[in-house]
């Protein structure tokens, strides 16, 4: 077992933070908190790591009952998003701060930090100071010295907001290896849907301190069991279950709004069944694929998905006609594919 969060609640004044959650991460494991800015989730983590204490409920840790333990007792690594490396200290020094607290014999320090700077890719670098390295190596840093005292349990709050985005994405594949190699049980905090997505094995997503759904990322992304995760979890559109694109498909639905992802609206040059007419209002290039803005005769306005070698067949150009048709749409609380 390794984290269970049971009917926990805080609440900051008259604002409730965290609403009776209930969670469960399996030991090993790499799950992300995911959800938009006071979701709740930077305040769960925190509820974890025991520097927040719970209004009501109980947090285990391994099995254990640590809803009330101190920050110190839980064996807990955390890492913010600034950082917070000693400036005056050198890489090294920073890695080994948390051993030497503990008292631990100088043999096994220099032994645990020599592994953990080749762990981390930053060989070479232990005499340098925190000044002398980019914001990628410096976070780095910051996970070598909260993995150094061999925590059962390492939270990161939203880790690689402060960097570049290159910086993030070869970040969050190399925290994907590194978890693979050290199996400690990772929560992080994002508000990145791409970053969950790729670096997780599960996603927790949160709005208004619930949790909306738990899942694998194919999960969360292929079955939504919410609007709100729906439209958080990757593009889509938004439509009245009215629009003709779904009467001429016969979608029917008690619902007012339908939701229809991008890469499923079908894109003709010729009418092929069902289709509807629209214009090519905007064409945006992506590389790997074009974003076609779509304007429907009854004006309401689609985004399509197409890729790079559809296109080039279609030869698609801003207010040419075309024809187009939903492969999947949902509406809630029924899931329809057509």
């Amino acid at each position: 077992m390794g984290i269970v969060v049971e009917n926990v609640s805080k609440q900051f004044g008259s604002f409730k933070a965290v609403d009776e959650v209930n969670l469960e991460i399996q030991s090993g494991s790499l799950v992300a908190l995911l959800g938009p800015s006071g979701s709740g989730k930077s305040t769960l983590l925190r509820l974890i790591a025991g520097l927040e204490m719970p209004d009501s409920g109980k947090i285990w840790l391994t099995g254990q009952d640590a809803t009330h333990q101190s920050v110190q007792d839980r064996n807990i690594g955390f890492v913010f998003q600034h950082y917070a490396l000693f400036k005056h200290l050198t890489v090294r020094k920073n890695i080994a701060f948390g051993l030497e607290i503990q008292k631990t014999p100088k043999g096994k320090v220099k032994a645990r930090v020599e592994e953990l700077l080749e762990l981390v890719q930053l060989s070479g670098l232990g005499d340098r100071y925190p000044s002398q390295l980019s914001g990628g190596q410096r976070q780095r840093v910051a996970l070598a010295r909260a993995l150094a005292v061999q925590p059962q349990v390492l939270l990161l709050d939203e880790p690689f907001g402060a960097l570049d985005a290159k910086v993030r994405k070869d970040l969050r594949a190399w925290l994907r290896r590194l978890h693979d190699e050290v199996h400690v049980t990772t929560v992080f905090v994002t508000h990145d849907q791409e970053e969950a997505m790729e670096v997780s094995d599960e996603i927790v997503v949160m709005n208004k301190g619930r949790v909306e759904q738990i899942g694998t990322p194919a999960q969360i992304y292929d079955r939504p069991t919410t609007p709100f995760v729906m439209s958080f979890i990757g593009p889509v559109n938004v439509l009245p279950s009215t629009s003709r694109i779904f009467e001429a498909n016969g979608f029917d639905s008690t619902q007012a709004e339908i939701f229809l992802r991008p890469h499923d609206v079908v894109v003709d040059t010729n009418p092929n069944g069902s289709s509807v007419p629209a214009r090519v209002n905007r064409l945006i290039h992506l590389g790997w694929e074009i974003q076609a803005e779509l304007i429907l005769d009854d004006g309401q306005v689609v985004m399509a998905h197409i890729t790079r070698e559809r296109f080039d067949q279609l030869e698609l150009q801003p207010q040419q006609r075309v024809f187009v048709k939903p492969k999947d749409a949902k509406s809630f609380p029924l899931y329809f594919s057509i």
